[in-house]
């Protein structure tokens, strides 16, 4: 089977914050992360369809991060994979 990524992964673990109306705030760790997404640890996750759109802020940084809009492709047992959403 192919790769069909657009963007190469790197891993990556930092602290974030996923917001949605489902369950508020989520503190997460993510696991990796490309020029187009990031792919994002924590159970909740799961329970959001694809094409769901939520809120993430990187966490513990000596300033605030941006807040990004991140919609969800893809989720498994673990979380879920989500691209960056462009601001309009």
């Amino acid at each position: 089977m192919n790769n069909q990524r657009q963007y190469p992964r790197t891993s990556m673990k930092c602290r974030i914050r996923i917001s949605h109306l489902a369950f508020g705030d989520v503190f997460a760790h993510t696991r990796d992360l490309s020029d187009g997404g990031v792919y994002i640890r924590h159970p909740e996750l799961a329970a959001l369809a694809p094409g769901s759109v939520v809120t993430g802020q990187v966490q513990d940084l000596p300033i605030p991060a941006p807040v990004l809009r991140l919609e969800v492709m893809r989720v498994d047992a673990e979380g879920a994979g989500l691209r960056f959403l462009q601001d309009d």
